[in-house]
Formats: structure tokens, C-alpha cells, sequence
């Protein structure tokens, strides 16, 4: 009787620890398709190699652990040694798992980083504020109430702007004022009125400040934000392999005693 009590009890913190590590888990691969799939996240836009390991390792993982708790829960409750052992196997293989993408997103996050500089670059020299990217960066210019990458006069590279012979960047993306009025058929604001072809809205004080730093920022929120959830998992694994190898010994225990009294 007491051997059985401790099986319910290890069953029933089993299965509690099982349903966070499925909710992280599913969190985790949720990441992974943000990252991959995000028409409207810079990360989308970038040709980092790195990156792309760390999100499809993401979406891995997040897809093992659904497997892992079904097994773990079929497991405890049909008391099922060898299925326990399957599951004991399966937590070491994707400790190591989160263990190599956490590292590699630590180890390359400045490239990663270098890479977002570049997305944003290529974003700024084809923006014509009508596709979902050049969208993005007028939200990022807005909220962050700065003016390209490293300042205002990167807008100097864009395409259309390079065409109008500017020394100086008179002309620049509404997002890039305090205060604007856009125009009907244009997203490009002046303070300066004697732009006509084709009309620009009326800007009024351009930021100064350059968005790399928000970028910069935003960038390692998201990254701690991954490592906090994996380092939860690897947390929520060492307590799932404790009260496995609990209850693995326990249903021996049992098996055991059941022999002897038949």
C-alpha cells in the first residue's frame, strides 16, 4: 500500500511536470516558426546560416518534446518500464539538443547581428513604404523615434533617393519626422517645399539618432527570450529524469513484491 501511495504521488507530479514541459516546449517551436515564417520580423529577412540552424534546432526540439511527454505520460500510467527508459533517453538527447542551440546563438549572436544590419540596409535601399518590410521600418523609425540605420543620411543610398542627386538628406520617409503630413501618392515627407515631382508630404524635425541601437536592443531581448525558455526546459528535464527514475524503481519495486506474493 505504501509503495502504491508513492506511485500515485510520482505519477501525479509526473504528469504536472509533463504539461509545463510540453507548454515550454510548444513555446519554444512557436519561436522557431516566428523566426522562419515572420513576414513581418526583420529576422525573416535575414541570410544568417547560423540563424536558420538555431530556429529550425527550435522547431526540432519543440516537435521531440510533444513526442517525449506523450510517452513519458503513456509511460507512467500503463507502468511501463521500457517505455520510461525510451523517455529517460529521449530528456539526455534533447538536453544536448538545447545545449548546442543555446551555445550557438550565444557564440554567433554578433554575426547574427552583423546580418540584421545588413537586412536593414538592403530594406532602406529598396523602400518605397508599400511592401510589408518597408512597413516595418517605418513602425521601428516611429516607435523608436530615430532615422535609418546609423542616422539620417543612409536614406542617401536608397534607390529613388539616389536618383534626385541629394547631398543632403532633405528628403526622407514620413516615419523619419516628430510630426508629418503625408501626401496622397507618396510615403516620402520634406521639410523643404520645392520638391514637386512627384509630391512629397510636409515633415516637420527629422530624428537625428540612428535605429541600430533599437535594433541592437530588440534583437537581444528576443535572444534572451529563447535562452530563457530553453534554460527553463533543461530545468523542468533535470526534475522529469529525478521523478522517472523515481517511479522506474518504484514499478520495479512493485513488480517485485507482486511476484513474491504470488
Amino acid at each position: 500500500m505504501k509503495v502504491q501511495l508513492k506511485i500515485q504521488l510520482l505519477k501525479f507530479c509526473f504528469v504536472l511536470l509533463n504539461s509545463v514541459f510540453l507548454v515550454l516546449g510548444l513555446s519554444v517551436s512557436g519561436c522557431g516558426l516566428w523566426i522562419l515564417f515572420d513576414s513581418g520580423s526583420f529576422l525573416t529577412a535575414v541570410s544568417s546560416v547560423e540563424l536558420r540552424t538555431v530556429a529550425v534546432g527550435l522547431l526540432v526540439i519543440g516537435g521531440v518534446v510533444t513526442a517525449v511527454s506523450v510517452i513519458g505520460c503513456v509511460g507512467a500510467d500503463g507502468e511501463n518500464r521500457v517505455l520510461l527508459l525510451i523517455y529517460l533517453g529521449f530528456l539526455i538527447v534533447l538536453v544536448l539538443a538545447q545545449v548546442f542551440v543555446t551555445l550557438l546563438l550565444l557564440i554567433n549572436r554578433n554575426k547574427i547581428e552583423v546580418g540584421l544590419n545588413t537586412a536593414v540596409d538592403h530594406i532602406m535601399f529598396k523602400y518605397r513604404g508599400s511592401s510589408v518590410q518597408d512597413t516595418l521600418m517605418d513602425s521601428v523609425q516611429q516607435h523608436g523615434r530615430c532615422c535609418g540605420r546609423t542616422g539620417p543620411a543612409d536614406w542617401l543610398k536608397n534607390s529613388y533617393i539616389h536618383s534626385l542627386n541629394l547631398s543632403i538628406p532633405h528628403v526622407l520617409p514620413c516615419s523619419c519626422f516628430t510630426s508629418y503630413h503625408r501626401s496622397v501618392d507618396s510615403s516620402w515627407c520634406s521639410e523643404q517645399l520645392n520638391f514637386t515631382q512627384p509630391p512629397f508630404g510636409r515633415g516637420n524635425s527629422s530624428y537625428d539618432q540612428g535605429c541600430e541601437a533599437t535594433l541592437s536592443d530588440w534583437l537581444q531581448e528576443n535572444a534572451l527570450t529563447i535562452v530563457g525558455m530553453d534554460v527553463s526546459l533543461m530545468l523542468i528535464q533535470v526534475l522529469q529524469v529525478v521523478v522517472a527514475v523515481d517511479l522506474y524503481r518504484e514499478f520495479g519495486r512493485k513488480s517485485s513484491f507482486e511476484m513474491i506474493q504470488s
